[in-house]
């Protein structure tokens, strides 16, 4: 039996509130980093270290988007992605690899699984960053540098 870890920064999403991410990985360390790096983009997240219980956290709490391990005890990523594909209240999240299949095989079979993108392990957080932008710019409140200077 594995130790469920799961916690959200926040309340439920409201429609006012920054992305909701859900981050499903099972080591540790990179769930911490995982979790900062989402908050220094002003994201709010959910993160567990395990995998069983992601479906129904996706259903329960509707993320903005899904950052899903690959490699994971039990239920890998790509069981999962499958059945948050099938349902619908989930089935138009999307959904981002984060894996250390690189390979161009891997990719291909990642991608066919239902993953709207993926990242490879190693990565920086500049390319975390660009990828939630680009999946998520909608999601995000924008101001211009004058907003941001009349605030100061």
């Amino acid at each position: 039996m594995y130790l469920t870890h799961s916690f959200m920064s926040d309340e439920k999403k409201q429609s006012s509130q920054p992305p909701l991410i859900l981050v499903v990985e099972d080591h540790d360390d990179s769930l911490l980093l995982l979790s900062y790096a989402l908050k220094l983009l002003g994201c709010r997240c959910i993160c567990q270290n395990e995998s069983y219980t992601t479906l129904l956290v996706a259903k329960e709490y509707q993320p903005d988007l899904i950052l899903l391990d690959i490699l994971l005890p039990g239920l890998n990523g790509l069981d999962i992605v499958r059945a948050l594909k099938r349902e619908p209240l989930t089935c138009n999240i999307p959904v981002v690899a984060i894996t250390a299949l690189a390979g161009r095989e891997e990719k291909e079979r990642i991608l066919r699984a239902g993953f709207d993108d993926y990242i490879s392990k190693p990565y920086m957080l500049e390319d975390l960053e660009e990828m939630i932008w680009r999946l998520l710019d909608d999601k995000f409140e924008t101001y211009s540098a004058l907003e941001i200077c009349h605030e100061s």
